[in-house]
């Protein structure tokens, strides 16, 4: 699946770069819905189950074009061996937690951050999915019932400094919410990876946009 943005940014990496990235984190966190809304500017109306599958976005940064292989993954138990064949060369994994759903953000750390540091040294960006329900009605009675509330920016923050993360980042794919932003952070992320930072990181910040 393909996509094309537009975005500025000084000329740094090398010409045709392609940037991987992985996005793991449990099933049904919106992950895929995540991915399909930003690379084809369309929200899923039908729920896709997912084993392995990847979208192409390319970026034009400053004069320069880059690919961005996007590389969605499984969540389940099930598909564990599987998914791992995704992680050679990554350059950046996106761990996903929903902030409607507690038990996905409890795993951020138990499971998905300690599996991608067993193998692998990528930055880690971590986002909180599904915001647009966060103050929903239906969905805070639900949380409630079970003793539960939706997770806080300032809870997700605090969760990417555990994990020692390179940013926290929030989105709706369905409302597109940040959505554009969070795959600014992953270009920024793979072309001045932690630890090493400099100034680079602040211009990129400041000039990485979409338009």
């Amino acid at each position: 699946m393909n996509g094309e943005h537009e975005s500025l940014a000084a000329p740094y990496a090398s010409p045709s770069q392609t940037i991987k990235s992985v996005v793991v984190g449990d099933g049904s966190v919106g992950k895929t819905c995540m991915l399909i809304s930003y690379a084809t500017d369309k929200f899923p109306e039908e729920y896709i189950p997912t084993v392995f599958d990847n979208y192409v976005v390319n970026l034009r940064i400053a004069d320069e074009t880059y690919t961005l292989g996007l590389f969605d993954t499984a969540g389940q138990e099930d598909y564990d061996n599987l998914r791992h064949l995704s992680y050679p060369n990554t350059d950046v994994f996106v761990i996903c937690f929903s902030v409607v759903n507690p038990n996905s953000m409890e795993n951020v750390k138990q499971k998905w951050a300690t599996e991608i540091k067993k193998y692998y040294q990528a930055p880690i960006l971590l986002v909180g999915t599904q915001v647009d329900l966060r103050e929903n009605a239906n969905v805070k009675e639900k949380l409630t019932k079970s003793k539960q509330r939706p997770i806080t920016k300032e809870q997700g923050e605090r969760m990417a400094k555990q994990i020692k993360a390179f940013r926290y980042m929030e989105c709706s794919a369905m409302t597109q919410e940040g959505l554009k932003d969070v795959f600014d952070e992953v270009v920024i992320a793979a072309l001045d990876p932690p630890p090493i930072k400099s100034k680079r990181s602040e211009f990129l910040s400041k000039f990485l946009c979409h338009t």
